[in-house]
């Protein structure tokens, strides 16, 4: 590797060290040691942020649409040395890291072409009226405008594309708010060298060092202080139910409070119909274990819940088709060893609720597949199986009639997605069904897997609490952009004191 580790903080384009280090855990390869952030720390990158935010949030899009092309070029720039730290510190592999490194390369410039569009900010004008009785309208102008600093936190599955410089990163630098990182500790070899990379295309588009700044931490005094800042006007975050929901609460508890759009995790149910089952039940079994088994399981789209009809044409070749799909499956590196704990007491606490159809040995670091079977009502009645386990967990559930089909799908939390596998026969129980699932989920899927999330306009990757805190949101897509913006509307004012954008001629 040529890269030199120097294991401090970037704050407002410096390096900054601190008294206490901690040591990373990579999967493989050596341990170094990182600077540990503290609250005095984090007040200097909110205020670094804030202090930047007075010129770059009128800064142009062109300057911001150049300055994400430059962050994804000198990302480009260190692809060998990020693709080997990333391999040892998550054990992923090398191909889907080159994979994941394309995808965040190819947001950043995707947010770059998006602002130099325009169409995101909404712009909106209503004439003066000086002749209405029994009252005048006076000229009204809006358009939505950056909301401050915007803090951000990294996600430990993925070390690119959801972390530095991910999609909350490009949607916020593309909306002209700053950014302060909270690096996840399970990759901050990583976290580092991209964070080099956005500090050095911010020097070369001429913009403040306190657009961006990472502060590495082991622990959750780093994460509470910064949701806590009164200089933060809202957050990003990816991660577990527990801890986005302690965050989101602190959020909520503050003396001025700010959005918290989390994503906190889902099970992702995949509705097996009757016609489809009938047609391709073999076939669609491996297809789900295929996609429960991707990645070690470590997806946040993973299928991790598949409802089938019990006793169905179909039924028995599609559990058998699974199963052994499943038990060839050889057991995959975890992202961390807290993650691979994790994941072997949540399957043991859902092995106690359900037959076990599948219990492969997970060790150390690693996962093996995990199978469980159920019927609806035990599924309605222990809400733990509706809770993830981040890992090659499944669970099928068995439902007796459409009814009860209806049913499950009605006591169902909130989700990123569901899937509907359907043959043409299903229409008439897919449309009682669409309108329920509208309500339960962010995106809904046809005869597909829900693992892989395009970066696209129409991308919605967020749902009802508790797979999201904010419904109303994407951490994906066009949209995400929306999350760190506000509109503001303009009475009256002359042309001169406009955003350039408004300060045009009707036409």
């Amino acid at each position: 590797m040529s890269y030199d580790f120097h294991g401090q903080h970037l704050i407002a384009g410096a390096r900054v060290d601190a008294a206490e280090r901690f040591a990373s855990s990579p999967a493989t390869g050596p341990s170094r040691r990182f600077a540990n952030g503290t609250p005095a720390l984090v007040d200097t990158a909110c205020r670094a942020a804030e202090e930047a935010f007075e010129s770059f949030g009128w800064s142009t899009r062109e300057t911001r649409a150049r300055l994400l092309e430059g962050i994804a070029g000198a990302i480009e720039g260190r692809a060998a040395d990020l693709t080997e730290i990333a391999m040892q510190e998550s054990g992923l592999p090398e191909a889907r890291l080159v994979g994941e490194r394309g995808r965040t390369t190819g947001q950043l410039r995707y947010f770059a072409a998006l602002i130099r569009g325009g169409d995101y900010l909404d712009l909106r004008h209503d004439a003066a009226l000086p002749d209405r009785q029994p009252l005048p309208r006076p000229e009204l102008r809006m358009m939505q405008r950056p909301i401050g600093p915007v803090a951000v936190f990294g996600a430990s599955n993925f070390p690119l594309a959801f972390s530095v410089a991910g999609g909350d990163t490009a949607s916020a630098l593309a909306a002209a708010c700053p950014v302060v990182v909270k690096g996840h500790p399970a990759h901050p070899g990583t976290s580092e060298i991209v964070a080099e990379a956005i500090a050095e295309a911010l020097r070369a588009a001429g913009l403040p060092g306190g657009c961006f700044s990472l502060i590495h931490g082991d622990s959750v005094e780093v994460g509470t202080t910064l949701v806590q800042h009164p200089l933060i006007r809202a957050v990003g975050f990816t991660g577990s139910l527990r801890g986005g929901r302690a965050l989101f609460d602190l959020c909520a508890a503050r003396a001025e409070p700010i959005p918290f759009f989390g994503e906190l995790g889902s099970v992702n149910p995949v509705f097996v119909l009757h016609e489809a089952l009938r047609a391709r039940g073999q076939t669609l079994g491996e297809g789900w274990a295929a996609s429960l088994t991707m990645g070690a399981g470590q997806f946040c789209t993973n299928p991790g819940v598949l409802v089938l009809p019990a006793g169905a044409e179909g039924a028995d070749s599609f559990v058998t088709a699974a199963v052994t799909a499943l038990e060839g499956a050889a057991p995959q590196t975890m992202l961390t060893d807290g993650i691979a704990e994790a994941f072997r007491a949540g399957a043991a606490g859902l092995e106690a609720l359900g037959a076990v159809l599948l219990r492969n040995e997970s060790r150390a670091r690693s996962a093996a597949p995990v199978l469980l079977r159920v019927t609806a009502e035990q599924f309605l009645r222990e809400r733990a199986l509706q809770h993830e386990v981040f890992g090659p967990l499944g669970v099928i559930v068995e439902v007796a009639g459409d009814a009860e089909l209806l049913a499950l799908a009605r006591g169902l939390e909130g989700q990123l997605t569901a899937t509907l596998q359907m043959d043409a026969g299903d229409m008439p129980l897919a449309r009682r069904l669409l309108p329920v699932l509208e309500r339960k989920v962010g995106r809904v899927l046809a005869n597909g897997w829900p693992t892989g999330v395009e970066v696209a306009d129409a991308m919605v990757h967020g749902g009802p609490y508790p797979a999201s805190t904010n419904f109303g949101a994407t951490s994906v897509g066009g949209m995400a952009i929306r999350r760190f913006l506000r509109p503001v509307c303009y009475q009256n004012l002359p042309m001169a004191l406009l955003p350039e954008e408004l300060a045009r001629p009707l036409e």
